[in-house]
């Protein structure tokens, strides 16, 4: 075993670890407090009726939901890092996070009220994925001038994201005031509808398209290195690129479906685990996927707990913690 190998094998182990630790005090703290000792009875299905309610239909299906959905934003963030070759780049500065909550909040809108709650979570992934992909075609097409320029990609985005933005918030004035403080909070980022219906929903966007980006890691090792060394390596560079971009989209889109537009963790996630283990993508997008997961639960938690009753979106707790390390990234990169 190599030290690449052998570093790599000691931060996945250590991230389960914090992440298996994190899990159980999420399940023990909130309004209704669960000593560690009646957790672990309640999971092995000897805990009263109050507490299984508590457990298994409100903390353990948000815990859950936290995990895919940072890991979900984490990798997306990775791949767009990637494909752009800018450490600036993640799916909430691209736009694609605020295309994607765009087409959820015109579902709401128009279409909730008409179908099955059931269904209408279901559905929903589907059309925060066209809004994403509708904000990505944009991005593309406006950025391509005999190819696509990383730089020219971000700043395009970011006025995508602008003009997504602009239009959320005309929607938002015609709604009636209830439904516009939910959309509020929901696009600040927040685990707005934890139930087992969501996690169903999200899951096999995870573990279907996570798999498939680790598999082109190599791909991405060789864009990483720039268009024209990956062209004369054998890339089809524009191909590649919009395989890619797919894939980063759509994990945006469904984790936003379900947690709204959290901004930041899709920058600094991948960032931070680059200069941990280095640039390999075979390496960094397992790790991105735990600490991403570990990052927005720890943030979720926190947001639940600080102010109790009160709870802060959990998109606002990572902006804090994730802003610092933003401001420094700009710096560097400036």
């Amino acid at each position: 075993m190599n030290n690449k190998t052998g570093r790599f094998t000691g931060v996945m182990m250590l991230l389960i670890l914090l992440i298996i630790v994190m899990f159980f005090m999420a399940l023990r703290t909130g309004v209704i407090n669960i000593t560690p000792l009646d957790v672990i009875r309640t999971l092995l299905g000897s805990g009263t009726d109050r507490q299984e309610l508590v457990l298994f239909e409100f903390r353990l299906p948000r815990i859950i939901l936290a995990l895919l959905i940072g890991t979900g934003l984490a990798v997306s963030g990775a791949i767009l890092q990637s494909i752009t070759q800018n450490d600036l780049a993640e799916p909430g500065i691209l736009g694609i996070n605020t295309g994607a909550g765009f087409a959820v909040v015109l579902f709401i809108f128009f279409l909730q009220d008409s179908i099955g709650d059931v269904f209408s979570v279901l559905v929903m992934p589907l059309f925060a994925l066209m809004g994403a992909l509708l904000a990505a075609l944009m991005i593309y097409v406006l950025a391509w001038k005999k190819g696509v320029s990383p730089i020219r990609l971000v700043l395009v985005g970011i006025g995508v994201n602008a003009g997504f933005s602009a239009a959320l918030v005309i929607l938002q004035l015609k709604m009636n005031p209830q439904d516009f403080r939910q959309v509020t909070v929901w696009l600040s980022g927040d685990i707005w509808s934890a139930n087992w219906t969501f996690v169903l929903a999200l899951l096999p966007w995870i573990l279907i398209l996570i798999p498939y980006a680790l598999q082109k890691s190599n791909t991405l090792n060789v864009l990483n290195l720039g268009d024209d060394i990956a062209g004369g390596l054998g890339t089809k560079v524009e191909g590649d690129r919009r395989i890619l971009l797919t894939i980063a989209v759509a994990l945006a889109g469904a984790s936003v479906a379900a947690g709204g537009a959290i901004a930041f963790l899709g920058l600094v996630v991948p960032h931070i685990v680059r200069r941990i283990i280095g640039p390999l993508h075979q390496y960094t997008i397992p790790i991105s996927a735990l600490m991403g997961g570990l990052l927005l639960m720890v943030s979720d938690t926190i947001g639940k707990n600080l102010l109790t009753p009160l709870e802060i979106p959990v998109g606002i707790v990572v902006a804090i913690i994730s802003t610092p390390y933003f401001i420094y990234l700009l710096i560097k990169e400036k």
